[in-house]
């Protein structure tokens, strides 16, 4: 999981959705975990999945927000419904080996994207 590259980003309209992916590729790690990180400094830790499929999510987006992997590609995805203004961000795709930090920090994670803008208007 050297090099991750997102895709998906965009504008939308409060209310709407968008899904987010985030294609790894380079050396393996047998366990590993992948996760979304948003904001100025990819301060912020939004969802995470690990290689056997546990997820992880903070409190304002689990209701809305589900993150998924296909461990055959390593490809994760995030799927955001019922966006409103306050999830305008750049979105950044991390990954580390090993378990989900369940402090989320990023300091936690070796590997990121370059990231994708998502822009919901009111």
């Amino acid at each position: 999981l050297m090099r991750l590259v997102e895709s998906g980003g965009g504008s939308v309209q409060s209310g709407g959705s968008l899904t987010l992916s985030c294609a790894g590729s380079g050396p393996k790690y047998h366990n590993y975990c992948m996760g979304w990180f948003r904001g100025a400094g990819r301060g912020e830790g939004v969802a995470f999945v690990d290689s056997d499929g546990k997820t992880m999510y903070i409190e304002d987006v689990k209701d809305r927000f589900t993150v998924s992997i296909n461990t055959e590609n390593e490809t994760m995805s995030l799927q955001m419904d019922n966006l409103n203004p306050a999830d305008s961000a750049t979105y950044y795709c991390a990954a580390r080996g090993g378990s989900c930090p369940a402090d989320m920090l990023r300091a936690r994670f070796a590997f990121w994207g370059q990231g994708t803008q998502v822009t919901v208007s009111s």
